[in-house]
């Protein structure tokens, strides 16, 4: 992978004044956490958290013990994996993204909850507001802005000059932030000219069936929205994509380390990292409602160009030289 050029901006916000150099933890005292995941173990995000934490004074086994639960593709298994944290009495839990951080508030309003890149964390009623979040709950938000969501929709467009019909993979399930998120996109797709085609992916047999619905509507390129059930199977997914033919843009640039062929998204491990900085205020005696939700800044464009030659794409000149990093 090569770097193309440096991610944009800076996240805002009292925390990131906050450094990730180590720092001492009182002699003796030894924490106990739980996490939240999707997917069924470490991957780029969560070894950032850990190696964040791990700046900041917490080593796994020796000053912190972290009880890692994975739910898989599975949303379902949420409620019952957070109900064994708060058994465990973990002092906090930390989640990755939707719907893990609603099943961690339903099982406790008082154990304190960090969560990682939720959807829409007010209209979800997880937070009062981003600034004053009000109760057990804080950590950081995806963004999920009109500009975001036009970017991608206008980076397709870039990359295959007369596009104009795209389909959009999504899941009810994966939080209350897909609603508006669709509605948005919905009236991005019509400024841009392109005709929009929903099609829910619910459970990992509905992704084979979804691709072939692409087909008898003679999509040209798919946007797949952040799940459970199309990240778990995102190797899955890609091939698929290939096989028929289809340009696809994920929110998630792991996605297009697995063969997708572009993603522009929040820096995964940027996130991941600011909750660790969150957990250490926290263990420290800060309270969630008194601790604002971050939203991110920094955003980057990812392209897999053995993908693009695969499907006998050449991507243009004007999207790769915006492109912050390659797959070659």
């Amino acid at each position: 992978m090569t770097t193309r050029r440096g991610f944009i901006g800076t996240l805002a916000g009292a925390l990131l004044a906050a450094p990730l150099a180590a720092e001492a933890q009182p002699a003796g005292r030894r924490h106990r956490i739980g996490v939240l995941g999707t997917g069924d173990g470490l991957g780029l995000g969560w070894q950032a958290f850990r190696d964040a934490l791990e700046s900041l004074g917490y080593l796994e086994g020796t000053t912190i013990d972290i009880d890692w639960r994975w739910a898989g593709s599975d949303a379902r298994r949420f409620a019952d994996l957070a109900a064994d944290l708060v058994r465990l009495q973990v002092e906090l839990i930390v989640t990755g993204s939707d719907p893990a951080p609603t099943a961690a508030r339903n099982a406790t309003r008082t154990l304190p909850i960090v969560m990682v890149g939720a959807g829409d964390p007010v209209a979800s009623g997880l937070v009062a507001s981003l600034a004053r979040p009000g109760g057990n709950v804080t950590g950081l938000t995806w963004d999920v802005s009109p500009d975001v969501a036009g970017k991608q929709l206008e980076l397709l467009r870039d990359t295959k000059p007369g596009l104009s019909s795209v389909a959009v993979l999504w899941n009810r399930d994966a939080g209350a932030w897909v609603s508006p998120y669709l509605t948005v996109l919905r009236n991005t797709a019509m400024t841009l000219g392109l005709a929009l085609h929903p099609i829910e992916v619910r459970r990992p047999e509905d992704i084979a069936p979804a691709f072939g619905e692409l087909t008898r509507r003679s999509v040209q390129a798919v946007y797949i929205m952040w799940n459970q059930v199309t990240f778990t199977h995102r190797t899955r997914v890609g091939e698929l994509a290939r096989a028929h033919r289809l340009l696809t843009i994920y929110d998630e640039r792991r996605a297009v380390e697995a063969g997708g062929l572009m993603s522009y998204s929040p820096e995964i491990a940027d996130l991941y990292r600011r909750a660790a900085t969150y957990v250490d205020k926290i263990l420290k005696g800060a309270k969630p409602a008194d601790l604002p939700v971050e939203q991110p800044t920094k955003f980057e464009l990812v392209i897999n160009l053995k993908t693009a030659k695969a499907l006998g794409l050449t991507i243009p000149a004007s999207v790769l030289a915006r492109a912050d990093a390659v797959i070659e």
